[in-house]
């Protein structure tokens, strides 16, 4: 989770024990990096393919940026971009419609050989032009990258970001609706010099009904979105569909799921991610008993799990569907604190990526070095 004002990274749900990597302890344990320079704070901003992006800022206040391995423990810190000052820096940090958050990968038969460091700049809140400043692995240089989208949109979810095959992806509000409605996206390997707008595919039931709780993530190599809706029948609809295209119309999303179940877990839940390694697979929160929900679309079967959980408690479990152990920590707090928002968004607010996933690729190698 991107959360700047917290220590380190804000883990709320761990998995270890899997067969494939075989950790016995959760990921966030490994978030830590040792430098020979004293700081005040350090936080995650991005996770892709195992990669992390940290910031730093020393007793000073001037800002420090690490890529790196956590497993491997394999850090590179990476330079501020020549033509800018530590005080520009510090000044674009207070601009609302910048962010340096933005991290992806280029890989090769499964291990990553490459990465880049994205940092973004809006000119103003709604336009069409973007400025990119980007740190290649390959290069060790910064270059700027102006590009523009079709559709003029309201640029100030910038700092919120899906990674996927060097491809970042933001939610992005267009003409009068401030809410998400469209996808933005934009190849940092590939890319010209237009970034991709894509409309969600219920956008007009949406504006109709304002009723859903939205989300997108990453499964099996797609970008996936996901929203809970209100149904006729009171129990609520679940939704998911995979980005097939980057065209401008609703026909590059296809559906996959469409549920509408009478859960034991009650009716008042929201998407949290899908799984990342089984589109089956979703993980929702009920606020009906404060529990992470691990629910699997084709068979129905679900495990709870809560922060807190007696041993006797059989409705509890600490494994997943997939046979990881799963630990939870901060989740009851973190969810009710974003839940306003989702209940406001039925009516004026505006929906955003409040969760993120670290996954490790499937083969572990050093981290990508400047050739």
């Amino acid at each position: 989770m991107n959360r700047r004002n917290q220590t380190l990274g804000l883990e709320i749900v761990g998995h270890h024990g899997c067969k494939r990597w075989g950790l016995t302890q959760s990921l966030g344990s490994y978030m830590h990096h040792k430098t020979d320079t004293p700081v005040r704070k350090t936080c995650v901003l991005s996770c892709t393919d195992g990669i992390v992006l940290l910031y730093s800022e020393t007793l000073e206040g001037s800002p420090m940026y690490h890529v790196g391995n956590p497993l491997l423990q394999q850090w590179v810190q990476i330079p501020l971009p020549p033509h800018l000052t530590v005080f520009d820096v510090v000044r674009l940090q207070e601009n609302k419609l910048f962010s340096d958050t933005g991290l992806v990968t280029k890989m090769e038969k499964g291990i990553v050989v490459g990465y880049k460091v994205v940092w973004m700049l809006a000119s103003c809140i709604v336009s069409t032009r973007l400025t990119f400043l980007v740190y290649s692995s390959e290069t060790g240089v910064w270059e700027t990258k102006d590009v523009h989208s079709l559709r003029v949109l309201i640029w100030f979810r910038l700092k919120y970001s899906v990674s996927l095959n060097g491809i970042l992806h933001w939610l992005s509000s267009y003409g009068n609706n401030i809410d998400a409605s469209h996808v933005l996206s934009y190849d940092f390997y590939n890319g010209g010099d237009v970034c991709h707008t894509i409309p969600f595919p219920d956008i007009q039931e949406h504006l109709q009904s304002r009723s859903f709780k939205r989300t997108i993530s990453t499964s099996e190599g797609f970008v996936v979105y996901c929203n809970v809706s209100s149904s006729y029948n009171g129990f609520p609809t679940i939704k998911v569909w995979r980005l097939i295209s980057t065209d401008d119309h609703p026909n590059a999303w296809e559906l996959s799921w469409e549920v509408n179940p009478d859960f034991e877990f009650g009716v008042d839940y929201f998407p949290v991610v899908m799984h990342p390694l089984n589109y089956e697979i979703i993980y929702l929160w009920s606020r009906n008993i404060n529990a992470i929900v691990t629910l699997n679309l084709l068979t129905y079967k679900f495990t709870l799990h809560r922060e807190e959980s007696s041993l006797e408690d059989e409705v509890d479990n600490k494994y997943s569907l997939d046979g990881c152990i799963m630990t939870c920590s901060g989740c009851k707090e973190y969810m009710d604190s974003i839940y306003s928002i989702y209940v406001n968004g039925v009516y004026r607010g505006t929906h955003d990526l409040y969760f993120s996933t670290c996954v490790l690729p499937r083969w572990l190698n050093p981290l990508p070095r400047r050739s």
